[in-house]
C-alpha cells in the first residue's frame, strides 16, 4: 500500500530507489562482572577495539586527501578520532572495567551516556547536535568488540540506487556507500547541521531526516521516492506517481547542471547592483567547499567547534594554525571569523555551573568577557592570522555598547601583547558585530559609531523577536521568519548601515533561502552568507531580480501587519 511520510528537508534533489534498512547498534549490552584474573585481558580487548577503529577512520581520512571522499568528511572523521583520544570516554570506561570489574562494552557505553547527557545541556543547535558523534564511535567500538561486521548495500541490476533507511548515520557510515550507487538517505533523528545532512549535501545525494520511526514502516528491498525539496518519502508509490517524480527528478538535474554554468558570473542584479555570496563555515576544511563555488568569500566561519568535547581550551597556536588555514585556502578573500560563542551551559574546562535558561545566559560575548585570559588567546590567534589575508573579527550577541567597548580595550591588549613579542599582524583588522538581540537591532546608532560591519544572524533573530526556542518541537511552527517584527528589524538593520557607510550582512538561513532573496534585495541587502551548496541557487534568484523594482514593492510589504498577507507579499516578488 501507498503511503507518504514528512520529514526535514535536508538535502535538495529527488532519489528514486530501493530500501536498503540498515542495523542501528543496540547500545543496550549486556553487563556482566568478570573474575579478577580476567581484568587485564578485558582492558586489552577495550584498546584493540579503539585501535582498530582508529585505523579504519585513518583510513578513510587519507581517502579525503586524495580526493576520494568529500573535504567535509576530513572534520568528521578528525573529530571521531579525538573523541577516541578523550580520556573522559576511553580512559574512564578502562577504570569501570578495573574497578567494577564490568564488560568493556557495557564500561564504554555507560561513559558515553555521561558524555551525551553534557551535550544535551548545550542550546546550540549545531554543537548539541554533536552528541550523535559520541553515540557513533561508540557504536563502532562496541560493534568491533562484539564482533558484528558493517553491512553495505548490494549494488542493483534494474538500474535504480538505493535507499538508505537509518535511524542515524555517520559521516564514516555515509561516505562508506560512496561506490554502492546509493540514490538518497532517510533517517529517523537529526537536522539540518547534522553529519548526514551535511555529507549528503557535500555529496549532492537527497536526504530526508527526523521521520521518527521510519526504519520500523519500510521494509528492506521496498520501492521509495525521496524528495529532498519538500522533505516527503513516499513508500511504494503507484506508477502515475513514479511517472511524475521521473519527470521532475530529469527537470532538476536539469536545473542543477544549468547552475553550475553560473559559478563564474558576477552575482549581480538586472539593474547592475553588484552582491557579495559568501560562505558559512564550521570547519577548517569547508572553506574548500566555499572556494569551490567561487563564494566571495567566508561570511562566517563558527568558531566553537575548537573548543568543544575537550579538557582543555585549544592554546594560541592552534587556534592560529586553524584560522590561517581558512585565511590562506581563501587566497586573498575575506574571512570573517566569529569569536567563540557558547554559554556557561557548555562543558568547558573553568566554565561556571550550569544555567536554568542558557539561551539567555551568559553566552557568546557575555562569557568571553566572563573569561578574559580565554578570550585574549583567541584574540591573538586571530591577530596572528590576518597577517596572512584579509581576516575580518566578528563580535557575537552583542546587546549593548559597553560590550563593544570591552571587547576593543581586549582587543588593543592583544596587539600590544603581539607587538611585545614583535608578531606580525594586521594592525587595523576590521571588527563587527552581530546583530542577533532586538536591543542591538533598536539601538544601532552606538554600534555603527564603533564598528566597522554588521552581521545579522537572523536564526536567533527571530527566536528572540519572537520568544521561541526553534529547537522546542512544541513551538517550533511558531518561528516564522517573515513575521512582520523580524522583516522591520532586519529592514533598519540594513539601513543603518546604510546610512552609515558600513557594510551589513545576514548569514542565518534567510541569506541562504532563495525564495528570501528578492526581499532581502528589495531591503537593501547586498552581502548575503550562506552554506557553500545554497550559493549557486541564491545567485541564480539574485541573477533575475531588479533591485529598483523589488525596492518600491518591498517597502509596500513592510507595512503589513498580518504574518500571512506578508508571506502572501513576498510570494509575489
Amino acid at each position: 500500500m501507498s503511503f507518504a511520510v514528512h520529514g526535514l528537508a535536508v538535502s535538495q534533489g529527488i532519489a528514486i530507489g530501493h530500501a536498503h534498512l540498515v542495523s542501528h547498534a543496540l547500545l543496550e549490552v549486556a553487563h556482566f562482572t568478570i573474575a579478577p584474573r580476567h581484568v587485564e585481558s578485558e582492558v586489552t580487548r577495550l584498546h584493540s577495539a579503539v585501535a582498530a577503529v582508529k585505523a579504519e577512520l585513518t583510513g578513510l581520512k587519507n581517502a579525503t586527501l586524495t580526493g576520494a571522499a568529500p573535504s567535509e568528511v576530513d572534520a568528521f572523521v578528525g573529530l571521531h578520532l579525538m573523541f577516541l583520544e578523550d580520556p573522559m570516554l576511553v580512559d574512564a570506561a578502562e577504570q569501570l572495567i578495573r574497578t567494577r570489574r564490568a564488560n568493556a562494552e557495557w564500561a564504554l557505553v555507560q561513559q558515553m551516556e555521561q558524555l551525551v547527557d553534557q551535550f544535551e545541556a548545550i542550546e546550540d543547535p549545531y554543537l548539541r547536535e554533536r552528541k550523535a558523534d559520541v553515540v557513533q564511535i561508540v557504536e563502532r567500538v562496541v560493534k568491533v568488540l562484539l564482533g558484528h561486521p558493517g553491512h553495505l548495500p548490494p549494488k542493483r541490476k534494474d538500474g535504480l540506487g538505493t535507499i538508505i533507511v537509518a535511524h542515524d548515520l555517520s559521516p564514516t557510515d555515509t561516505i562508506g556507500f560512496k561506490d554502492h550507487a546509493v540514490a538518497g538517505f532517510i533517517t529517523d533523528v537529526g537536522g539540518p547541521t547534522g553529519h548526514t545532512a551535511i555529507v549528503a549535501r557535500s555529496m549532492s545525494i537527497p536526504a530526508v531526516v527526523a521521520l521518527r520511526h521510519i526504519r520500523h514502516v519500510i521494509k528492506d528491498d521496498e520501492m521509495l521516492i525521496v524528495d529532498g525539496t519538500r522533505g516527503v518519502v513516499i513508500v511504494d508509490p503507484d506508477e502515475r506517481v513514479l511517472e511524475e517524480y521521473r519527470l521532475r527528478k530529469a527537470e532538476l538535474e536539469l536545473e542543477r547542471s544549468k547552475l553550475k554554468r553560473l559559478k563564474s558570473m558576477r552575482p549581480a542584479t538586472l539593474d547592475g547592483e553588484e552582491v557579495q555570496l559568501l560562505a558559512n563555515i564550521e570547519l577548517p576544511p569547508d572553506a574548500v567547499q566555499a572556494k569551490g563555488v567561487e563564494a566571495d568569500g567566508i561570511g562566517l566561519f563558527r568558531t566553537e567547534f575548537l573548543f568543544m568535547s575537550r579538557d582543555t581550551w585549544p592554546d594560541e597556536d592552534e587556534q592560529f594554525e586553524a584560522y590561517r588555514t581558512v585565511v590562506k585556502t581563501m587566497a586573498g578573500r575575506p574571512v570573517t571569523v566569529r569569536t567563540l560563542d557558547v554559554g556557561a551551559d557548555k562543558e568547558l574546562e573553568g566554565a561556571t555551573q550550569r544555567e536554568d535558561n542558557p539561551a539567555l545566559g551568559l553566552r557568546a560575548i557575555r562569557y568571553c568577557l566572563a573569561e578574559p585570559k580565554m578570550y585574549l588567546t583567541q584574540l591573538r590567534a586571530l591577530l596572528r592570522a590576518s597577517h596572512y589575508g584579509k581576516l575580518k573579527i566578528l563580535i557575537p550577541m552583542l546587546a549593548s555598547s559597553t560590550e563593544i567597548d570591552q571587547t576593543l580595550v581586549l582587543l588593543e591588549k592583544a596587539k600590544a601583547q603581539l607587538r611585545e613579542r614583535k608578531i606580525k599582524f594586521d594592525e587595523h583588522v576590521p571588527v563587527g558585530g552581530m546583530i542577533e538581540v532586538p536591543a542591538a537591532a533598536l539601538c544601532l546608532g552606538a554600534f555603527t559609531k564603533r564598528l566597522q560591519f554588521l552581521s545579522i544572524g537572523t536564526n536567533d533573530l527571530i527566536q528572540y523577536t519572537l520568544a521561541i526556542d526553534r529547537g522546542n518541537e512544541a513551538v517550533a511552527h511558531l518561528y516564522n521568519p517573515l513575521h512582520p517584527a523580524v522583516l522591520r528589524l532586519i529592514h533598519q538593520t540594513i539601513q543603518a548601515g546604510a546610512k552609515a557607510g558600513i557594510p551589513v550582512s545576514v548569514c542565518g538561513e534567510m541569506a541562504g533561502d532563495p525564495d528570501c532573496a528578492r526581499l532581502l534585495i528589495g531591503m537593501g541587502l547586498r552581502h548575503f552568507s550562506m552554506h557553500p551548496a545554497q550559493i549557486l541557487e541564491v545567485k541564480q534568484e539574485i541573477l533575475r531580480a531588479d533591485s529598483l523594482d523589488l525596492t518600491a514593492k518591498v517597502q509596500r510589504l513592510l507595512k503589513l501587519e498580518e504574518p500571512d498577507k506578508v508571506r502572501e507579499a513576498v510570494e509575489k516578488l
